[in-house]
């Protein structure tokens, strides 16, 4: 472990001087890279004209009728099970994992044992439930929540935050397919360490159904896409718009600022991400629920202060979403720019939190599935409705921004409306942006690493490899203006639904017999 820290300081102490040599060139990079990764982004964001100003990212359709199809065809899971959820997160039902519950529920055992557990004994998994959703969590739970919601209101008006709504809803019955098959088909060391994922139903999956090669040749593209998006959208992007938060809110003028921000910011993740998913999970599942109640308190404390703007406001919210008269593209625009903000927000479908879900500590798949259907809940039926809530009632009595007229940065507009209600609160916000923005690289750095590891074995030198340039690319992203390198890295994030999706599709029945025996296992334990 010293010679890997004593490796990465001098790693980044040179790429930092190399940093603030090439730091003018930042444009001239962005140019080549953009000639370079235009057709990928055009591609996996091409626009389906409606009208002359509503378009709709094709992307878009794929993963709102996968959460539509997924919640009917599991009955409408995510209200039936949400109960059930919460209790299962809270270890109430733990007990069914233990030794002689499979005699109640009916299991294949031979001599006392499970058969398909046998290889792995006493290693079923290496977190707690709590620990798995905290650590999935802090891989959706973004800037998007903050600046995301922001744009979205400014252009599809308050009607937008009751499509979010309604997406985050749906996404619930997506998030709890894509991680029971992540438990499922996990594969387990002889040390307990969890490789999980959409890789790996992808592979064993469809071998079962007799599509061995389809099932690899889409398991190689979603590793591919995951490596990308880990070190874009999910490490430069947070690193880049905490790094411009600090910035700003100190008054920084020194034009390495960055560096020095990344360098911090490489070496506190560093500290984590060296131990793996345990260590990931130990921290996430502390900052998750600090950020969630800083963020979402600081709130609260703006909507009570308004109280009495609460109806007009929520009428607001609700006639706008029907109506949306003369707001960018009326109820149409309304209902595309919410559902962009909650699907992009909780990324539901996208694949990424079943891997940090496959890691979870328990012989029954489903009981992830159930818990991983809080994640949109609590992703944008929660957070992203409280930002939208305070930027609606801040804006009935300032008008700080018109609806309809899309505003540059997000992050400003919210700050903004924050500030205007909780003097100096910006400094929370400011403390906000920068967990949200660590709590997101940190999980997306085992993402990137599973997916790596995938296509290059899992030994200890492809494990340091990746780590290694991870935390390069977290200076990377504090010091130099990004551009096309996040739209590449968003369409890489993005593009991962394509093979998710179809695998998810195609082993439903695995998941429904998963879920039954978890259900069954459950009500064994009741009687």
């Amino acid at each position: 472990m010293k010679r890997f820290f004593a490796i990465v300081v001098v790693l980044l102490s040179q790429f930092s001087l190399f940093a603030q040599e090439e730091l003018s060139s930042a444009e001239k990079v962005d140019s080549v890279f953009r000639s370079f990764t235009g057709w990928f982004v055009k591609a996996i964001f091409f626009e389906i004209p409606f009208t002359d100003t509503i378009r709709v990212p094709w992307v878009l359709f794929v993963l709102i009728g996968g959460a539509i199809y997924f919640t009917f065809t599991f009955k409408f899971v995510q209200f039936r099970l949400f109960g059930t959820a919460i209790k299962t997160v809270q270890g109430k039902y733990d007990e069914i994992d233990h030794h002689g519950a499979h005699k109640t529920v009916g299991d294949d055992v031979q001599n006392d044992d499970i058969p398909d557990t046998i290889k792995v004994e006493g290693h079923h998994g290496e977190v707690s439930h709590f620990q798995a959703l905290s650590a999935a969590l802090s891989g959706t739970v973004g800037l998007g929540n903050i600046a995301g919601v922001a744009v979205a209101l400014s252009i599809g008006g308050p009607g937008a935050t009751f499509w979010m709504i309604v997406a985050g809803l749906l996404g619930m019955a997506s998030k709890f397919a894509e991680c029971t098959l992540g438990v499922c088909y996990r594969d387990i060391d002889e040390n307990g360490v969890v490789y999980g994922g959409p890789m790996y139903y992808l592979t064993k999956g469809l071998k079962e159904k007799g599509m061995k090669d389809f099932g690899k040749v889409l398991a190689v593209i979603f590793a591919v896409l995951v490596i990308g998006g880990s070190f874009g959208g999910g490490n430069m992007f947070q690193a880049n718009q905490a790094s411009a938060q600090l910035i700003e809110l100190f008054g920084m003028t020194n034009p390495n600022a960055g560096i020095y921000i990344g360098l911090v910011m490489a070496a506190l993740t560093a500290l984590v991400i060296i131990g793996g998913i345990k260590r990931i999970a130990s921290v996430t599942d502390k900052l998750v629920p600090f950020m969630a109640v800083l963020y979402v308190g600081a709130a609260l404390v703006i909507i009570f202060m308004n109280f009495k703007l609460i109806p007009e406001a929520v009428s607001l919210i609700f006639t706008e979403a029907f109506t949306g008269t003369a707001i960018a593209g009326g109820f149409i625009g309304a209902l595309i720019q919410g559902f962009k903000r909650g699907t992009f927000s909780n990324e539901a479908g996208v694949g990424s939190a079943a891997i940090a879900h496959s890691a979870v500590r328990t012989r029954y798949p489903a009981s992830e599935g159930v818990v991983a259907l809080l994640e949109p809940f609590i992703d944008t039926v929660v957070i992203c409705t409280m930002t939208a809530v305070v930027l609606v009632i801040t804006n009935l009595h300032l008008g700080y921004f018109e609806y309809g007229v899309k505003v540059s940065e997000g992050v400003e507009l919210t700050a903004k409306a924050f500030e205007s209600q909780i003097p100096h609160s910006s400094i929370v916000l400011t403390i906000a942006v920068f967990l949200f923005a660590f709590s997101t690289m940190i999980s997306w750095s085992y993402y990137g690493l599973q997916g790596f590891k995938f296509l290059f074995g899992k030994s200890k030198v492809v494990d340091i490899t990746y780590k290694l340039l991870f935390l390069i690319f977290v200076v990377i992203g504090a010091a130099i203006s990004l551009g096309s390198v996040i739209d590449f890295s968003d369409a890489m994030i993005f593009g991962m639904v394509v093979p998710n999706m179809i695998g998810v599709v195609l082993l439903i029945p695995t998941i429904r017999k998963e879920l039954a025996k978890y259900l069954k296992a459950i009500s064994a334990v009741k009687k």
